[in-house]
């Protein structure tokens, strides 16, 4: 943000030196990046009156000419000018002198003539002929008013200028204006902020029957306001509004485009101005773009508009692209003699969104978003019917016409001086406080201990952002160096994070290595994934301004990120890889009243759910079923979660049907581990087998038993038993297992899988099955009849359950 300081003067009183200026503007938070004199390159040029033309002896298109500079002596100058005669005071650059472009100026002879220095056009000074009024066309400039001879001849330009360029952070968008920086500097230097008187001189008429305004979309244009202006007079605008822009880096247009980035600037607030009988109907309408829609923007660009988009439209075409660009249907001409000026409050992000799809940027497109304040509207839209009072540009029609049905509320915060000091550690009065806050334009309530904050600061939310105002108007370098009032605490990891830590340590004796994968996915995901059209996984999160289309949705399953690494491996030819990851997936949440006031008091629109998952990866030779099946089964036993089942699980997409099994804790279903599909590997480029783990965090840590209780080492010795039994194929160990565990009763301490075959010896159709039974009591030493007892019981119900057969 660039701010010539004549202009800051204009609103608020500063007389100290620049580099005070700059010191106490930077430590109060508004950072000044450099400061710039315009036209400071050009040096030694002064107005001269032309006293005395001679010809040159020795050419005939050369004249020499005495100068008067208010020196000791008039200077010659030989000179090829030709709109230049007796009388005229001209830009003389001296000996020595630099003009634009770092062009140098040495005395010398031309012709056999001395030259002591050179005449100047327009051009040498740093401008175009557009730029200076009455400049003339490839000729030496000509004062046309009164200029004390020997003078320099930059503040006539408007140069000598002091910019100080400040770095605006983007919560403060109030600062991106003339009127912003000037409201700090007299907060900083408190002094009275001078706001600028605003009267306007209106000719009859109702601006409100001659044109209507409906916004058809109140989220993306939350107000709209227009002036008419009749009897327009396009043309060049007076030196004092060209200057003023000129010193802040714009270049002069014409009265009305110039009347518009004079309020961009002073204000902050883009405008724009409408050829009025170029709208159809004289009607505005603020609608989104239809899909298709074709526009031609000001630049004569034409561009393909998507629904998304907002657009200015008449009653038959769009005339704008809202926030954006104006077009070229709807612009203002030199035979243009009524304008329909707007001034608009749009969503930031909906311009920005726009600007970006299509590749058009503008000094209004950044503006906007950045947030702007819809109070400001009335304003800035007065403000600039002033200019055109100030600038003859045309006549203001009376009235004007506003459109803002929901109103932007003011914000109260509550105050607590001793919270602020504690905060802060100062000891700042409360007095002093309230004076701070009102030098920025906070109402305060001492009474009732609360500031009321100008919609204009949006980034004041809270009593922490109060305190920040009021330390960086106090003065940071003042603050000393404190303990924090504060009572110590001890440090210490919550229950989650001890399983979580126990978790990781699991997976590092497995040789499992940590993950952190992408949130931000692709739609693509869920046809590698091979997820059917109607599955619920499909129904992803949105990312309004995604990166791009592979990160434009939230992941609704953990695998994709795994499976990518896993097949980066592969392909690196990494032989055996096993990745985990403790992260989150994201699904829309019910809409419920439960679910909309708990995102309601966090402040927030409505939130994806975020649901929590352990997920394993692996591939290899030493990488099967049965391994992950153990990992797993180390893991809760770790954690000290009990009652676990395994059950066959063949309705996963992603999945193999005959190699996936659902974990239950407590009956509840907690996950699936398996064998990937071979399609599925097959599109990650995964040329092997690949074994999959999703698990349900939260459910794990419901699980968990905290009773832990010391068990005491057993006093008798332990028996085994060995069974291999012949099943069906489509049984499932967790079944055998289950039966097992029932049958044994108490005396059953483990029971360990040792072998599954399948081949020779075996009929087809079945697999043999053994197990490492292991029997315990606490009071005595086990008998072979007591065994014999258990052992009855539990092939007795595999029979029964199970179909099995012991093997010989």
């Amino acid at each position: 943000m660039n701010v010539p300081m004549s202009w800051l003067k204009q609103y608020v009183d500063i007389d100290v030196d620049i580099k005070t200026f700059e010191d106490a503007m930077t430590m109060s938070g508004s950072k000044v990046e450099a400061v710039e004199e315009s036209g400071k390159e050009i040096t030694k040029v002064v107005a001269g009156k032309i006293i005395d033309v001679q010809p040159h002896p020795n050419a005939d298109k050369l004249r020499i000419m005495q100068v008067d500079v208010a020196g000791e002596r008039p200077l010659q100058i030989v000179t090829a000018a030709t709109n230049v005669n007796l009388g005229d005071v001209v830009p003389v650059s001296l000996d020595g002198a630099t003009l634009a472009g770092g062009l140098k100026i040495k005395a010398g002879k031309l012709r056999g003539e001395l030259s002591e220095g050179m005449f100047c056009s327009v051009e040498e000074l740093g401008f175009s002929e557009e730029d200076i009024e009455d400049a003339p066309h490839n000729g030496v400039y000509i004062f046309h008013n009164d200029i004390k001879l020997g003078s320099d001849v930059k503040p006539h330009f408007g140069l000598g200028e002091q910019v100080v360029e400040y770095e605006i952070t983007s919560n403060r968008a109030d600062c991106f204006s003339i009127l912003g920086i000037a409201r700090e500097a007299a907060a900083t230097f408190k002094k009275p902020f001078k706001f600028p008187s605003i009267t306007v001189e209106e000719v009859g008429g109702n601006a409100a029957e001659m044109a209507s305004i409906a916004i058809e979309n109140e989220d993306l244009c939350p107000r709209y306001a227009a002036r008419i202006i009749k009897n327009v007079k396009v043309g060049p605008s007076p030196k004092w509004l060209k200057d003023r822009l000129l010193s802040a880096g714009l270049r002069p247009i014409n009265n009305i485009v110039d009347i518009t980035n004079y309020m961009l600037l002073e204000f902050g607030q883009p405008m724009h101005a409408f050829d009025y009988d170029k709208l159809a109907g004289h009607e505005i309408h603020v609608r989104n773009a239809k899909a298709g829609e074709k526009f031609v923007t000001l630049f004569e660009e034409e561009k393909t508009l998507d629904e998304s988009m907002l657009v200015i439209a008449d009653a038959e075409k769009a005339v704008a692209i809202a926030g954006v660009m104006g077009g070229e249907n709807s612009k203002v001409t030199e035979e243009t003699t009524t304008i329909l000026f707007e001034c608009a409050n749009f969503n930031g992000y909906s311009v920005r969104q726009t600007s970006k799809k299509l590749n058009l940027r503008s000094d209004s497109s950044v503006k906007y978003t950045k947030g702007l304040d819809p109070n400001n509207i009335t304003l800035a839209l007065e403000r600039a019917a002033q200019l055109i009072n100030m600038t003859g540009a045309g006549e203001v029609v009376s009235g004007k016409i506003d459109i803002y049905p929901r109103k932007r509320e003011v914000l109260t915060i509550p105050y607590d001086v001793e919270w602020i000091n504690n905060f802060l550690g100062t000891e700042i009065p409360e007095d002093e406080m309230v004076a701070y806050f009102e030098s920025v334009e906070f109402a305060v309530d001492k009474d009732a201990k609360t500031v009321t904050i100008p919609t204009f600061r949006s980034d004041i939310t809270m009593m922490a952002d109060l305190a920040e105002e009021v330390a960086r108007l106090y003065g940071y370098d003042k603050i000393k160096p404190t303990l924090e009032k504060a009572e110590p605490t001890r440090g210490a990891k919550t229950f989650e994070q001890i399983t979580y830590d126990q978790i990781r340590s699991v997976m590092s004796s497995y040789g499992i290595y940590g993950a952190l994968t992408y949130s931000f996915e692709s739609p693509k995901v869920f046809d590698k994934l091979c997820i059917k059209a109607n599955s619920p996984l499909r129904d992803a999160m949105k990312i309004t301004n995604p990166l791009g289309e592979d990160f434009s949705i939230m992941r609704t399953t953990s695998l994709n990120g795994i499976l990518t690494s896993l097949s980066t491996n592969f392909n690196r030819r990494v032989e055996e890889a096993a990745l985990y990851e403790i992260g989150k997936i994201y699904v829309k949440q019910p809409v419920t009243e439960e679910v909309i006031t708990d995102v309601k008091r966090q402040g927030e629109n409505l939130l994806p759910a975020e649901i929590k998952k352990l997920t394993v990866g692996a591939y290899g030779k030493n990488t099967d079923f049965f391994s992950i099946k153990g990992m797993i089964e180390t893991l809760m036993g770790q954690l000290h979660i009990e009652n676990i089942e395994v059950i066959r699980n063949s309705e996963l997409d992603y999945m193999h049907p005959g190699r996936t099994a659902t974990l239950l804790i407590n009956g509840k279903n907690a996950g699936f581990f398996g064998e990937v599909h071979p399609q599925v590997a097959k599109n990650y480029n995964l040329d092997t087998r690949v074994y999959m783990v999703e698990l349900d965090l939260e459910t794990m840590l419901e699980a968990i038993n905290h009773d832990v209780t010391f068990k005491a080492l057993p006093k008798y010795p332990a028996t085994t038993r060995d069974i291999a039994m012949l099943v069906s194929k489509e049984t499932l160990v967790g079944e055998l297992e289950k039966v097992i565990t029932q049958r044994s009763g108490k005396l059953l301490e483990t029971v360990e899988l040792f072998d599954v075959y399948e081949g020779a010896q075996i009929e087809v159709g079945y697999k043999s099955v053994a197990f490492k039974l292991t029997f315990r009591a606490e009071d005595r030493t086990l008998t072979d009849e007591d065994i014999q007892k258990v052992m009855k019981k539990v092939l007795n119900g595999l029979e029964m359950n199970c179909g099995a057969k012991l093997r010989d």
